[in-house]
C-alpha cells in the first residue's frame, strides 16, 4: 500500500493494540448492497484467538448493524488516537500547515455472540478494563438488571484480519522540529474542554 507515505505507516503491531487500548472507542463500519452501516461502539481487544487476535463488543438489538455482524462477514474498525493542527509556528524551521493524527485501520471478520453467559462475561471483562480509579466499579454478573440488559444487546467478535497504523506525527522532519510537534499534540490533548462541553449541553 502506497499511502499514507510509509514514515506514516506504523509497522509495530504492539502500538496498534496500544492505540487500541487506549482509546477503545472504535468506528465500526460495515457494507451491503451499496448501503454503509457505521456504528460507534468500544471493542475490547483480546489477544487470544487467531494470529492478530480479535475484538469484542456489543450494540443494541435495534441497531439495523445488527445484520452485517454475521458469520465471517467483512468488517471494518477505525480507532482514533490523538489528533490537532499543527501551525507552521511550531516548528523551528519554515514549514506549511498540516494536520498530525493517530489512527488505527481494522480489517476483521464479523460472527455474533448467541451465547447469553457469554456476553455477560464480556461485559464485565469490558467494565473492569475500563475502571481505573482508585475504588474501581466491579460489575455484578448476576445482577437482575445485568441479564435484564442482555435481553436487549447483541455481542460479537471481530476476528482480525489485517491492520494498519497511520500515524502522522511529523516523522518527516527534524528531530527537534518533531519533538516541538509532539509536544503541540500533547497540549491539545490536554486542554480544557469544559467551554466545548458547556456550549454543547446547554439548556
Amino acid at each position: 500500500m502506497n499511502y499514507p507515505p510509509k514514515h506514516h505507516q506504523e509497522t509495530d503491531f504492539k502500538n496498534i493494540v496500544d492505540t487500541i487500548q487506549q482509546y477503545p472507542l472504535a468506528t465500526l463500519i460495515s457494507a451491503k448492497d451499496s448501503k454503509i452501516f457505521t456504528t460507534h461502539v468500544p471493542l475490547m481487544y483480546d489477544a487470544s484467538d487467531g494470529e492478530f487476535g480479535s475484538l469484542i463488543g456489543h450494540i443494541d438489538k435495534y441497531n439495523p448493524h445488527i445484520a452485517l455482524l454475521q458469520e465471517n462477514i467483512p468488517a471494518q474498525a477505525i480507532f482514533h488516537g490523538p489528533d490537532c493542527y499543527i501551525s507552521p509556528n511550531v516548528y523551528s524551521t519554515t514549514q506549511l500547515p498540516t494536520w498530525n493524527y493517530v489512527k488505527v485501520h481494522i480489517s476483521a471478520k464479523a460472527t455474533r455472540i448467541s451465547d447469553n453467559d457469554a456476553i455477560v462475561r464480556s461485559i464485565a471483562k469490558m467494565t473492569s478494563f475500563l475502571e481505573t480509579s482508585a475504588n474501581p466499579y466491579v460489575l455484578d454478573q448476576q445482577n437482575p438488571r445485568v441479564q435484564t440488559l442482555v435481553d436487549y444487546i447483541v455481542g460479537f467478535k471481530l476476528e482480525i484480519t489485517a491492520w494498519e497504523g497511520k500515524f502522522k506525527l511529523s516523522q518527516d522532519k527534524l528531530p527537534k522540529d518533531r519533538n516541538l510537534a509532539k509536544e503541540a499534540l500533547i497540549q491539545k490533548s490536554r486542554n480544557d474542554i469544559t467551554a466545548f462541553l458547556d456550549g454543547i449541553l446547554k439548556k
